[in-house]
């Protein structure tokens, strides 16, 4: 018999069973293909070891008008800025309270790092927001000055202006500083002229199905209110965007903020955001975006025109500014401010900008908004209805193509609105968890063409998963990576990634996994569909392998050389595990019908092998430090061997 190439489908089909896609690929995890073969996704390298508080979920990169290469990153519990692999904390100040905060320390045993402050000009307070005293003096024992005047979280509320934190060694917040118990001398109240500056509120790191009293920001509701946070305020989105070199950004629900550079030799890291003011500024918006068409800043999902301190967000209105402003949005006959509430739905889900217009996703339907200049501005046409969009962050533009993910299934934009054919809609979508749908997001690789996106399994509340279209194959893939924010900006060599681990990576940087230092192997492995050995009714039996792999790329230190395992599972009908002996009258000695594997180097020419069955399946994978490699085609050298 002449040798059997194993020469697959490119992509991944899990459409059907195992036999079904004979001839295809059924399973991988960090496989990627290229030019319709397998391969090793690309490792990913630390951008710095330096870490931030809370997990990401925003990255935006730009450069300032001085050349310095900056990126947004918004957590669940900060606002940084980073640059060179520093992050610089630029939370806004919600509350700054002066001469008006006192503090408490336990003087009799057990002593404690329990710290009662009291605030009497405080407001809106809550677990885990961040203030910042200045002034205060010691209070007479190990609770001296230096340890008041810092910053700290909210340990506890004891009620409307009284609240805990825990004394700890001076350190920058988050880093692991030392206890400090009060003693019996700990007996002043810090002085009468201590100052408090309260960071905005914190978000949730997870997005929680809850109503009433206490699910929402404080202040937002009252006791038997039935107030719902609605949709994705408890997750903390962000949303950003360029005014030039200045940075507009606001936490999803929220208000809008401002970071500018400055003009001086290196960048303002030392200033916070502040509040963006003006005439009609919208209070809380969902999100915000800048046209590149016209310089004009346009708010979604919105506070309509009014007073400035309305909580009431109209979730369907879209508002804009005027041209080349973000202070003025009140509509004149002298400028182009206006608004426009979408009719389809119930609330604005996102909106990306795109080549010649900017889509709209209501959670039914989806509009295009284009400009079209003085009088009415912007012009609304809805595209399609009854589709449905997970999250504000799950859409994606490639090449002027927009792809997004569904509740139950793909889509894409190129003119028109389409259903995505997806080979992996079932296994994605029958082990996904639907309560954390709004923690999806999505992102491009355009050095592979491909689309990701991240998503929680069905038994996991943080993301765990991801899903990959390859739009210049056409194909898809899968597998499990854990990543909180993804940007590819052709402003760095590489796509961006926020990691659980607080830091970012550059993915397709190393071959290995830089998260950990030193870097550590990336296990990865694709497996094929079931295959007939001969033809689906006789036995097969496989005596040898002939490899074709590439391990170009790969970085093995000596004396190792670079190598995968090649794995053979047989089977004796669909339904038999892999490694079900075929026959009680095979010599147990032979080591038929058993699940083998080979290990593979780049100048392996023959692998002998003693593998029978009806049907096989081929693995290869890898977990081997500096390991890169290719797939080709290899060959199997069969020998019929009877029907028993």
């Amino acid at each position: 018999m002449p040798l059997q190439k194993l020469q697959f489908r490119p992509g991944v089909n899990r459409e059907g069973t195992s036999l079904a896609n004979e001839g295809g690929w059924f399973d991988c995890d960090k496989v990627r293909f290229r030019s319709g073969y397998p391969e090793k996704i690309g490792g990913w390298a630390a951008l710095s070891y330096n870490t931030f508080l809370g997990f990401a979920r925003s990255l935006w990169n730009w450069v300032t008008l001085k050349q310095y290469n900056l990126l947004g990153v918004g957590t669940n519990l900060k606002f940084y800025v980073e640059n060179g692999g520093e992050y610089y904390d630029i939370t806004p100040i919600r509350e700054t309270n002066l001469n008006s905060t006192t503090f408490a320390a336990v003087t009799t045993a057990p002593f404690s790092s329990t710290i009662t402050v009291t605030d009497s000009s405080a407001n809106s307070l809550q677990v885990g927001d961040f203030v910042t005293f200045s002034n205060a003096v010691s209070l007479g024992g190990n609770i001296t000055a230096a340890i008041l005047n810092q910053e700290y979280q909210i340990a506890g509320i004891v009620s409307g202006t009284v609240y805990t934190i825990e004394a700890r060694a001076v350190s920058p917040i988050g880093s692991p500083g030392a206890a400090v118990l009060s003693n019996a001398s700990d007996v002043g109240n810090g002085g009468s002229a201590t100052d408090s500056a309260y960071q905005i509120s914190i978000g949730f790191d997870a997005f929680t199905l809850s109503t009433g009293w206490g699910s929402g920001p404080w202040s937002r509701g009252t006791w038997g209110s039935g107030y719902t946070t609605g949709f994705g305020e408890q997750l903390r989105l962000w949303s950003q965007a360029n005014f030039g070199e200045d940075l507009l950004f606001s936490p999803r629900g929220s208000a809008l903020y401002l970071w500018q550079p400055g003009s001086g030799a290196t960048p303002a890291y030392g200033t916070r955001g502040t509040l963006v003011s003006g005439t009609d500024v919208p209070a809380f918006i969902n999100q915000v975006l800048v046209s590149d068409t016209s310089r004009i800043v346009i708010c979604f999902g919105c506070n309509d025109y009014g007073a400035y301190g309305t909580t009431d967000i109209d979730p369907l209105l879209i508002r804009w500014s005027a041209q080349e402003s973000y202070t003025n949005w009140t509509p004149a006959i002298t400028n182009q401010a206006g608004s426009y509430r979408l009719s389809d739905g119930s609330t604005i889900v996102g909106a990306i900008q795109t080549r010649q217009e900017i889509l709209v996703w209501t959670d039914s339907a989806i509009y295009a908004m284009q400009y079209l200049g003085p009088p009415n501005v912007y012009g609304f046409t809805l595209l399609a209805d009854n589709i449905s969009i997970v999250s504000p962050n799950a859409t994606a533009t490639a090449n002027g193509v927009v792809y997004w993910m569904g509740v139950d299934k793909f889509y894409v934009y190129s003119g028109r609105v389409e259903t995505l054919p997806c080979a992996v809609r079932t296994y994605v979508y029958n082990d996904i968890n639907r309560d954390q749908f709004f923690q999806c997001f999505s992102g491009t690789n355009e050095g592979f063409s491909e689309v990701w996106w991240f998503y929680c399994s069905a038994n996991s509340t943080t993301i765990d998963r991801y899903v990959i279209f390859n739009y210049l194959d056409r194909v898809w893939y899968y597998g499990s990576l854990a990543r909180t924010a993804w940007l590819d900006s052709p402003l760095r060599d590489y796509p961006q990634a926020a990691t659980p681990s607080n830091i970012i990576v550059y993915h397709e940087a190393i071959v290995d996994n830089g998260e950990t230092n030193p870097p550590s192997a990336i296990d990865c492995y694709i497996q094929s569909s079931d295959f007939d050995i001969d033809d689906g009714h006789n036995y097969g039996f496989v005596w040898r392998m002939i490899p074709d792999i590439t391990f170009d790329g790969s970085n093995t230190a000596p004396p190792e050389n670079p190598r995968v395992n090649f794995t053979m599972r047989p089977k004796q009908n669909p339904g038999a595990p892999y490694n079900a002996a075929p026959s009680p009258l095979v010599r147990s000695a032979q080591n038929y019908g058993t699940v083998n594997t080979y290990n593979v180097q780049e100048f392996t020419q023959i692998v002998y092998t003693r593998v029978r069955g009806r049907q096989l399946a081929f693995r290869i994978e890898s977990d081997t430090l500096g390991t890169q490699w290719q797939l080709g085609t290899p060959r199997l050298d069969v020998r019929k061997d009877g029907r028993r």
